[in-house]
């Protein structure tokens, strides 16, 4: 699973033509993850990428308490049926999940953040690399490099 790194927020246009070949290069660059999320809204599955952060910044945390407020709300935000941001997991994940509830820890997602990172890779992914948001994107580094060198 992709980890963040401090990867350039100005990507060179070799950068972004690679994320086409690599799903988890995207998500570890902040400007491949912002593009992607820009992607996700016009699909209204945003959910699950933001469903997918929280849990890297769940797995963090280290203070008891912080842990279960944070679990806590990512259930409320993501997991729950009452939720408008419920993201789609199977009933296995969800009974883990629940079972969880009664002692969070900070890994306590990981199954459903696999599910959801991998439905992203399948599903929207393929849909983002046809996108013209990301073509766009590709075809504005590609001028900057252009200029570069002139």
């Amino acid at each position: 699973m992709a980890q963040f790194c401090l990867c350039s927020q100005n990507p060179t246009s070799d950068e972004v033509l690679s994320w086409s070949q690599n799903f988890d290069k995207m998500m570890k660059a902040p400007a491949g993850r912002n593009l992607f999320r820009e992607f996700l809204r016009t699909e209204y599955s945003e959910e699950n990428l933001l469903f997918w952060l929280a849990c890297e910044d769940l797995k963090k945390e280290q203070n008891k308490k912080v842990i279960e407020e944070k679990a806590r709300m990512i259930y409320e935000d993501y997991i729950s049926i009452l939720s408008p941001k419920e993201v789609s997991l199977d009933s296995r994940v969800r009974e883990v999940i629940n079972r969880n509830l009664l002692d969070p820890n900070p890994h306590m997602y990981e199954d459903a953040q696999l599910q959801i990172y991998t439905l992203m890779h399948r599903d929207s992914f393929p849909r983002f690399l046809n996108s013209q948001i990301y073509k766009s994107f590709v075809e504005s580094t590609a001028k900057k490099k252009k200029h570069k060198t002139i």
